[in-house]
C-alpha cells in the first residue's frame, strides 16, 4: 500500500460526519460487527459478484470473493460484497444478451448510490464480464477486474476436448449419423469437468483476453485455470491493488482510451477471439465515451492469430495459460510493433512494461508472428446492399474454400421457422446454398440469440459436408465454427436488407474484399421493402422486453440502450433521513 496520505474518501459523505445521518450510515453497518476505526478513512472497496448457481460458470465466485477480501484487508480497505445480476449464457432464455443491459443497469446504480470509493468486478460467463465492466465505465470509480478463470480441460475417450464446441462437432457427427445417440449423450459429463467458464477460446475466454489487454486486469487474469491456486493468489493481489488505485485516483477512463480498444481489436485477431467481442467492446467504449466504429476492427483484420485453441485451433485454455498466456501473446505482438506500448494498466503500468520480459514456454499453443496459425486472423467487416450498416465474419474460424462465395439462398424467416424445416429431407438445398435467417437480431429473437451457426440439414451432413455459407442477424457462440456471417445490421426486425431476401436470391459473400452483396436491384430490394412495411406488425408489450425492443441500438452500435450510452459519474444528490 501506498505511505501517501489517503485523499479525501467519497464514502466519508457517508460515514464520515458527526451528524445525524452519519449516526445512522455508521450505526446500521455496526450490525454487522464493524468495529468502529474502520469508519476512519479507509478506503471502502465494493466487490461486486455475479456468483449465481443458475450461472455454472460463477458457482465458485464465493470463494474468489474471500480471496480478493482478503487482499483488500491487508491493503488497509474494507471489503464490502454485493450481488448483482448474473446473466449465464448456460441457462438462460433466450439468450443472457437480452439481460447484458439490465445487469449494467443494476451494477451502474449499485455503484453510484452506494458508499464506496472503488470497485472489483468478479465475472466468468460472457455476458457477465462486458456488463459489469459497462456499468462500471459509466460511474468512471476506480475499477479493477478479476475474472473466475476457465473450466479444465475436458476429457472424452481419452482425449481433450472443448466445452461447447464438443456440442457442436458431436451434434454433427449424431445428425450425419456417425454416432448413436447413446454415444453423443455420453460425452455430457466429460466436457465440463470442474467449476470455471468455457475452456475454448469463446467468448468467456475472449472478454477475459479483451479485459487484459484494455489494462483493466493484472496480468495473467485472462487464462489461470479456475481451480488453480494462482487464481486466488490472483484475486488476493488485485484486492491489495484496488485500494492503491483508489488512493491514486486511478479510474477507468484514464484506462480505457481509444488506444487501448484498438489494441484489444488486435489482440482479438491474435487470440482467434469471439465476434461477439465486436459488440461488447463497442458497448464498453460508448459507456467511457470512446468513439469506437465497426470499421475500427478493420486495424485487426490483417494482425495474425498465434493462439493455436479450439475452435479455430487445436489446444485449450489449460493449455494456453501453462504455455505462458495473453502476456507471451502480447510480448509477440509488440516484438513487432503492432500494439500501441503506451497504453495504462489496472497495476500503473503501461502493458508493455507489464509483459516485456514474459517467457513463452510452448510455440505449438502460442505460435509467432513470423509462423502463424492464420496470416489474416482478425474479424472481418462486410459491407454492401445486403449489410450497409456491416456484418462480420470470423475468418479463423470458417473454411477456406467458402470465404468467397456465391450461392442461392435457402431462406428462414425466424428460428422457428428453421427448426421447423432443417431436417425435412425434401428441403430444396445443397452444400452450394447460402442458409439465411432473419428476425434473429437485437429485437427479433429478442436479444440476438446465439443461433447464427445454424446446424446444417442432415441430408446434407450424411453426404460429408461439413461447413455452408451461413447468413444472419444473429450472433453465434464464440465455442462455434464455420463460415457464418454475422450481426448483419440494420436487422430484418428493423426492416432492414435481410428482410427482404427470398429463396433462390443469388448472394455474393467475398471475404476477402469485405463484401455481401444481394443481386437483386435496388428498384427491386426497395419495392419488397415497402410491401414489408404495408404489413409490418407493431409489436405490443410490456415489462422489461418492451423496454428492451424499445431502446435496444443495432449490432453496429453495441446494441446498449440509447439512453445508457455515455460516462455519468459516482456524483448523487446528498440525502438527508
Amino acid at each position: 500500500m501506498n505511505n501517501k496520505k489517503l485523499k479525501t474518501l467519497r464514502s466519508a459523505s457517508w460515514f464520515g460526519s458527526d451528524d445525524k445521518n452519519g449516526f445512522m450510515y455508521r450505526s446500521w453497518m455496526k450490525n454487522q460487527g464493524i468495529p468502529d476505526h474502520h469508519f476512519q478513512n479507509k478506503p471502502v472497496i465494493g466487490i461486486c459478484n455475479t456468483w449465481s448457481e443458475l450461472t455454472p460458470c460463477n458457482g465458485h465466485l464465493r470463494e474468489i470473493a474471500q480471496r480478493v477480501k482478503n487482499g483488500i484487508r491487508e491493503a488497509g480497505g474494507i471489503p464490502v460484497e454485493f450481488p448483482v445480476f448474473s446473466n449465464g449464457e448456460s441457462n438462460l432464455r433466450p439468450s443472457a444478451m437480452l439481460t447484458r443491459n439490465l445487469a449494467a443497469m443494476d451494477t451502474e446504480e449499485a455503484i453510484r448510490g452506494n458508499p464506496i470509493d472503488g470497485v472489483v468486478l468478479l465475472v466468468g460467463c460472457d455476458k457477465t464480464t462486458p456488463a459489469l465492466l459497462m456499468g462500471a465505465a459509466s460511474c468512471d470509480l476506480p475499477t479493477i477486474v478479476v475474472t473466475g478463470g476457465p473450466m479444465l480441460n475436458g476429457k472424452h475417450k481419452g482425449k481433450d476436448v472443448g466445452s461447447g464446441t464438443l456440442v457442436w462437432e458431436l451434434h454433427q457427427e449424431y445428425k450425419a449419423g456417425n454416432i448413436s445417440l447413446a454415444q453423443f449423450m455420453d460425452a455430457e459429463a466429460d466436457m465440463s469437468r470442474s467449476t470455471g467458464t468455457c475452456n475454448t477460446m469463446g467468448t468467456a475466454s475472449t472478454m477475459a483476453c479483451m479485459v487484459e489487454s484494455l489494462g483493466m486486469s493484472l496480468p495473467h487474469n485472462a487464462a489461470i485455470p479456475a481451480v488453480d491456486s494462482r487464481r486466488y493468489v490472483l484475486a488476493h493481489l488485485s484486492g491489495m491493488r484496488i485500494v492503491d488505485m483508489v488512493n491514486d485516483d486511478l479510474t477507468p477512463s484514464k484506462i480505457l482510451t481509444r488506444d487501448a480498444f484498438i489494441n484489444a481489436i488486435k489482440v482479438n485477431a491474435a487470440i482467434g477471439g469471439s465476434t461477439n467481442a465486436v459488440i461488447h467492446l463497442k458497448a464498453i467504449a460508448g459507456r467511457i465515451g470512446v468513439d469506437l466504429q465497426l470499421d475500427d476492427w478493420s486495424h485487426g483484420y490483417d494482425v495474425p492469430t498465434l493462439v493455436n485453441l479450439k475452435p479455430s485451433g487445436q489446444y485449450l485454455m489449460e493449455d494456453f495459460y501453462y504455455a505462458g498466456g495473453l502476456p507471451a501473446v502480447l510480448k509477440e505482438l509488440f516484438s513487432h510493433q503492432l500494439l500501441n506500448p503506451s497504453t495504462l494498466t489496472v497495476n500503473g503500468h503501461t502493458l508493455f512494461s507489464n509483459v516485456k520480459d514474459a517467457p513463452c514456454y510452448n510455440e505449438d499453443v502460442i505460435k509467432s508472428v513470423a509462423s502463424p496459425l492464420v496470416e489474416q486472423g482478425g474479424i472481418r467487416v462486410l459491407r454492401g446492399n445486403l449489410a450497409p450498416r456491416g456484418a462480420v465474419i470470423k475468418p479463423s474460424a470458417a473454411s477456406p474454400h467458402l470465404m468467397k462465395h456465391r450461392g442461392k439462398a435457402v431462406v428462414f424467416e425466424s428460428f422457428a421457422d428453421y427448426t421447423a424445416r432443417i431436417n425435412d429431407p425434401d428441403l430444396e438445398i445443397d452444400e452450394s446454398s447460402i442458409m439465411v435467417l432473419k428476425n434473429c437480431g437485437p429485437k427479433g429473437y429478442p436479444g440476438m440469440a446465439e443461433v447464427g451457426n445454424m446446424g446444417l440439414p442432415p441430408k446434407l451432413l450424411k453426404k460429408g459436408v461439413k461447413d455452408m455459407v451461413r447468413i444472419s442477424d444473429a450472433r453465434m457462440s464464440g465455442t462455434a465454427f464455420g463460415t457464418v456471417v454475422l450481426h448483419v445490421a440494420p436487422e430484418a426486425q428493423d426492416l432492414g436488407p435481410l428482410a427482404a431476401v427470398q429463396n433462390g436470391d443469388m448472394i455474393l459473400l467475398d471475404t476477402f474484399a469485405g463484401v455481401l452483396q444481394l443481386d437483386v436491384s435496388e428498384t427491386e430490394l426497395a419495392q419488397r421493402l415497402a410491401k414489408l412495411e404495408a404489413v409490418k406488425q407493431i409489436p405490443v408489450g410490456s415489462g422489461y422486453l418492451s423496454l428492451f425492443k424499445e431502446r435496444v441500438l443495432q449490432a453496429d452500435e453495441g446494441c446498449d440502450f440509447d439512453f445508457l450510452v455515455g460516462c455519468r459519474g459516482a456524483d448523487i444528490p446528498a440525502h438527508s433521513h
